[in-house]
């Protein structure tokens, strides 16, 4: 099946006008031009102080070519001075226009030449600083979380899984906006700017080495394509995407996806539930709602429950996980709970409350 605007993308794909950069969470500085301004504001007062103070004692200096310091000539004796470059024409001839020299004007020459190789020198320490940070990121990084699309979708499905403990510094965001990228830095995620079909885009996420994908683009053809190319990259992470029509939940799974989720089917089902039934429909609502009411985890069989049947545990169990197969609670086949076997159970959310590292939220958009 061809999808919509698929041309478009595999043209764009093979262009390189798209620029993507890796962007790491700041910490809350001032704004470079308010410090480059406030910078040049301290340099305008050193020169004008010194034009100043060299106007106010004018007889105590001699110039070559007339014999008397006017006003330009006492700013052109305040700027060649504190630039060092110091021609010679205009000198103190004085006993106080020396000692001003001495006391006054070298020391606001070193201020001013502090001022301008001191901003250099913090523009040279930040991008070091930064290229530092980005090197140990990606050479700490491991086993984490990438998550294509940071809109609606993405942000709720990060929400979900850093309930479960999971640390933000082990998650990347990926999206061509650089405003939204800005915003999932701010919510102190490091992010990707580019286009997520590209696999150099990947590789800047560190994809091979992630543990698991999270896809939530806005468009179907686009999340078939980063499945694609997602899972060409790795082989062995767990891909989870949303599409919105269900008809392309078949080829989103043949591209590399474990698990497809159908946002607007999902949607449709939720509606039709509420109306039927509008307290199952808010029961259902309250278990998509993480952190509150109701939440459904799945966990590993703990030696106690060993040998049960699943009404028998204390959890409330609506699948049973064993191998790669997910059976009913009822289903005669789990019968016994065995120590391998997964629980998919449904408890009561608390404040603070985390699931265990190693059980994680049912995906669902």
């Amino acid at each position: 099946m061809k999808l919509p605007g698929q041309d478009a993308i595999a043209r764009q794909a093979d262009e390189h006008l798209v620029t993507h950069r890796v962007s790491l969470p700041r910490r809350v500085v001032e704004r470079p031009l308010r410090q480059v301004a406030k910078r040049l504001a301290m340099a305008l007062f050193v020169l004008v102080l010194t034009a100043l103070l060299v106007y106010a004692d004018n007889d105590g200096y001699n110039d070559n070519s007339d014999g008397a310091v006017d006003f330009l000539d006492a700013w052109y004796y305040a700027t060649v001075t504190l630039s060092t470059t110091g021609y010679g024409d205009i000198t103190p001839v004085s006993d106080g226009a020396r000692l001003t020299n001495i006391f006054v004007i070298t020391p606001l020459r070193v201020m001013f030449l502090i001022i301008l190789v001191g901003t250099t020198l913090e523009v040279l320490t930040e991008r070091t600083r930064e290229e530092w940070r980005l090197n140990r990121w990606r050479s700490m990084l491991r086993d984490h979380t990438v998550v294509i699309g940071f809109g609606t979708k993405g942000r709720s499905a990060l929400q979900t899984v850093c309930a479960t403990g999971l640390k933000k510094e082990q998650v990347v965001v990926v999206d061509p906006s650089g405003k939204v990228i800005d915003a999932a830095n701010a919510d102190g995620f490091v992010g990707v700017v580019g286009d997520a079909t590209r696999s150099d885009v990947l590789k800047r996420a560190e994809v091979h080495k992630a543990r698991q994908i999270i896809i939530a683009t806005q468009r179907d053809d686009t999340a078939v394509l980063v499945a694609l190319t997602a899972r060409q990259l790795n082989r062995g992470a767990k891909i989870v995407a949303a599409v919105r029509e269900e008809e392309n939940a078949p080829l989103l799974k043949q591209s590399g996806a474990d698990v497809v989720i159908t946002s607007a089917s999902a949607a449709g089902r939720l509606l039709g539930l509420s109306v039927l039934s509008p307290a199952a429909g808010m029961v259902m609502e309250d278990l998509i709602h993480q952190g509150s009411g109701l939440d459904i985890v799945e966990r590993p069989v703990i030696k106690a429950e060993v040998g049960k049947s699943p009404r028998e545990v204390d959890s409330l169990v609506v699948s049973v996980v064993r191998g790669h197969r997910v059976l009913g609670y009822d289903d005669p086949a789990v019968a016994r709970l065995e120590l391998t076997d997964r629980l998919i159970t449904i408890v009561r959310a608390t404040p603070g409350r985390q699931v265990a590292p190693d059980a994680r939220p049912l995906p669902r958009d």
